[in-house]
C-alpha cells in the first residue's frame, strides 16, 4: 500500500517544480538551469493490460541544452524488479515523446540510495545494448539544513532535506531549524509546508518530534487527516478511473497554456469532457508540438 511518506518524497516536486534544479547542484550533481517546467501525465500504460506509472513526470526546457523529460521516482527500499521498470519507463518515454529522459530517484536512507545509484545494464555479458544511470538524491548527498535562516530562504528545499534525512540520527537538528524557519516566516505558505512535513514524515517517531517542535515554536499546524494528507494519497489513486482522464486533460491544457497556444472555450470543453484515455493520450502527445489547439483533433 502506498504511504503518505512515499507520496511526499515525489509530490514535493509537484508542489515546487523547480526544487530539483536547486537540490541537485547542492548534492554535487551538475544540472542545467531550466527555463520552463511542465508537469506531464504519469500514466505509461500501453494498450495491453499492463499498468505502469511513474511517480512524477515533468518536461523541462533549458536555454542551452534543449528540452528533456524528468521522471521522479520515490524509493523507500531496494526492490529487485524495480530497475527493470525504470528501464521500461525511460525507453517508453523516449519512444513516445522523442525527448531524452532522465531518471531521478529520491530516497530516505543511504542503503536504498546506494542501491538505486547502481547502473542498470541490459544485454548479454559481451555487449551492453542499453544502460540506465539514475540520478539519486538521498541523505548521503543532500546537505543537512540546520540553520533557521538558511531554511527560511528556501522552505521547499528545507522540507525536502528533512524528508530525505527522515531516518538519520541528525534529523532533530534539521527539524528544529525547519520549525524555527516556519514560525519566523508565517503565512499560508509556511503553514502548508509545515503540514506537508508532518504528513511526509509518516507514522514515525519523527512525526511526533515535529509536532512537539511546532507546539513549541507556534500553535501546531494540523497535518494528519487533513486535505494535505488526502491530496498526497489521492495523487496515486487519481490515475485510476475518471480521475486519470481528468488529470490527463488538465495536463493537455497546462502544456498548451505554457507554450502560449490559445485555447477557445469550445476546445477546453471538448478536452475536459473526454473520458477516453487513448484519445486523451493522442491529444497529449500533439499538445507538445501543436501550433494551434485545433491541431489536437486532426485526423490521423
Amino acid at each position: 500500500m502506498v504511504s503518505s511518506a512515499h507520496e511526499a518524497m515525489h509530490q514535493i516536486f509537484r508542489e515546487d517544480p523547480g526544487l530539483f534544479a536547486r537540490a541537485l547542484p547542492r548534492a554535487g550533481i551538475t544540472f542545467p538551469e531550466p527555463t520552463a517546467i511542465q508537469p506531464m501525465d504519469t500514466d505509461l500504460t500501453e494498450i495491453r493490460p499492463l499498468a505502469r506509472r511513474v511517480d512524477t513526470l515533468f518536461r523541462v526546457d533549458t536555454a542551452n541544452d534543449g528540452a528533456f523529460l524528468l521522471a521522479v521516482e520515490a524509493q523507500s527500499k531496494p526492490v529487485p524488479d524495480k530497475p527493470n521498470s525504470w528501464t521500461y519507463y525511460l525507453a517508453h518515454l523516449y519512444a513516445r515523446y522523442r525527448l531524452p529522459p532522465i531518471l531521478l530517484v529520491v530516497c530516505r536512507d543511504k542503503a536504498t540510495a546506494s542501491w538505486a545509484a547502481e547502473p542498470v545494464r541490459v544485454g548479454p555479458p559481451f555487449h551492453t545494448s542499453m544502460a540506465v544511470f539514475p540520478l539519486v538524491l538521498g541523505p548521503g548527498n543532500v546537505p543537512a539544513v540546520i540553520d533557521p535562516d538558511e531554511a527560511a530562504d528556501d522552505l521547499a528545499l528545507a522540507v525536502f532535506c528533512a524528508l530525505a534525512h527522515a531516518k538519520d540520527p541528525g534529523l532533530p537538528a534539521i527539524l528544529d531549524a525547519l520549525a524555527a524557519a516556519v514560525a519566523n516566516t508565517g503565512g499560508e505558505t509556511a503553514k502548508r509546508w509545515a503540514e506537508f512535513t508532518e504528513v511526509g514524515l509518516g507514522e514515525t517517531p519523527a512525526r511526533a518530534l515535529w509536532r512537539n517542535l511546532m507546539a513549541t515554536y507556534t500553535p501546531r499546524f494540523p497535518g494528519s487527516g487533513t486535505l494535505i494528507e488526502e491530496t498526497l494519497i489521492e495523487g496515486e489513486a487519481k490515475g485510476r478511473a475518471e480521475g486519470r482522464a481528468e488529470g490527463r486533460a488538465e495536463d493537455i491544457l497546462r502544456i498548451l497554456d505554457r507554450r502560449g497556444v490559445e485555447v477557445s472555450e469550445a476546445v477546453r470543453e471538448r478536452i475536459t469532457a473526454c473520458a477516453d484515455l487513448e484519445v486523451l493520450g493522442t491529444w497529449l502527445d500533439r499538445s507538445l508540438t501543436a501550433t494551434s489547439a485545433e491541431e489536437l483533433f486532426a485526423e490521423a
